[in-house]
């Protein structure tokens, strides 16, 4: 597995689409302020800074994860905490891009 692939940057073997498929669960990593500003319909909201004390419950969702922020970065680090407990994920980038791939 190479750095793309840790931060979920790498999509060449699986897409959005097949997380989709999959009954991914969308998950923001951007603060609460910025998610009530804008995010995409049903998608949950877990700022980065909180993410590692959730990593139980997001286990207990026993479902794929799709996450996004503003830009990437969040959460390509955010893919890279899942991966490394266990959850399948993918960095789907910024929330408003992704939104155009739904």
């Amino acid at each position: 597995m190479g750095l793309l692939d840790l931060l979920g940057f790498n999509k060449s073997t699986e897409n959005i689409s097949d997380f989709i498929n999959k009954n991914a669960v969308i998950l923001d990593v951007r603060t609460s302020e910025e998610f009530a500003s804008g995010h995409i319909k049903g998608s949950k909201n877990i700022p980065l800074d909180m993410l590692s004390s959730e990593i139980e419950n997001i286990q207990k969702l026993n479902q794929p994860v799709i996450a996004c922020c503003r830009s990437g970065m969040r959460s390509a680090q955010a893919t890279a905490l899942l991966k490394k407990n266990g959850i399948e994920t993918i960095n789907g980038g910024g929330w408003e891009s992704l939104q155009h791939k739904l």
